[in-house]
């Protein structure tokens, strides 16, 4: 199997092995159940046959291909934990991408079914390495190796390891998010803004061609500058004018995180993505 996709919805799984079945094109099929059915509808892999033959189909809604690699860890025999108030929902994978900070791992954006506005402030107060930018509003935080941004309405994950690992991740946030709003009582919100993650994480999404487009003699000099709120993400002209298109979401998305101007800021909300 060379490639793996994921649906936002069970029946396009179905859908998609029909229509490989009916090529007799092999595939694999990665059940998300039972252990992380709540935030995955399940997987795909297939060979590039497979993919050109699902690609081609416009009826058929998947959340994108990245190149398939064999889960580190078992999906977990028993099923989710359920809680009285659940606060998170479901999880819909909408997109699934090659991670562009380091492209032997994967990135995502995940909706959820419920709302966590009122949550984040007390996964604020319980998480002091996050940061928290009451003004989109975002919690981000690392996890591992991985680069979590909670929203209201959606999660990004940035540098999972592949799909497995990243059910694994959204699974963890879905019991913290509802243990942490069961004890909400017990716990004094905050909407402290504490230190961003470091400038790298940036850099990691530029072209690293240290152009000078922006006015600064390096990729990473521009980062640090857009970290510190000096400038607007959308001077990168490579990333949102040339050749580097392909960068933009990823680098949209991590400054919609940490709070970081870019031109969308001026047509959009705080935070909105464009994917």
């Amino acid at each position: 199997m060379d490639f793996v996709t994921t649906f936002p919805q069970r029946p396009e799984l179905e859908k998609a092995r029909r229509k490989l079945e009916r090529r007799d094109i092999p595939y694999q099929i990665i059940d998300a159940a039972p252990g992380y059915s709540r935030v995955g509808t399940g997987a795909l892999a297939t060979s590039a046959e497979g993919r050109f033959a699902l690609g081609a189909d416009l009826d058929l809604t998947d959340s994108g291909w990245v190149d398939y690699r064999p889960a580190s860890r078992a999906i977990p025999a028993r099923p989710p934990d359920s809680f009285p108030e659940d606060v998170f929902g479901t999880a819909a994978i909408m997109v699934l991408a090659p991670c562009v900070a380091d492209l032997t791992r994967i990135r995502l954006i995940a909706h959820l079914s419920g709302n966590l506005t009122e949550v984040l402030p007390y996964l604020n107060a319980e998480m002091p390495n996050g940061f928290y930018n009451p003004n989109v509003p975002a919690l981000t935080f690392m996890e591992g190796g991985r680069m979590v941004v909670v929203y209201a309405s959606r999660i990004t994950v940035a540098k999972a390891e592949e799909l497995v690992d990243a059910w694994r991740t959204l699974e963890a946030l879905r019991c913290l998010v509802n243990q942490t709003w069961a004890r909400r009582n017990e716990i004094e919100p905050s909407a402290l803004m504490r230190a961003k993650p470091p400038a790298l994480e940036i850099f990691k999404r530029l072209p690293g061609s240290n152009c000078r487009a922006c006015g600064e003699k390096t990729c990473m000099a521009f980062a640090v500058r857009l970290w510190c709120g000096e400038l607007r993400a959308s001077l990168c002209k490579p990333v949102f004018e040339g050749e580097h298109k392909h960068l933009k979401p990823a680098l949209v998305e991590i400054c919609a995180g940490l709070g970081v101007v870019t031109q969308d800021a001026e047509s959009k909300p705080s935070g909105a993505l464009e994917d």
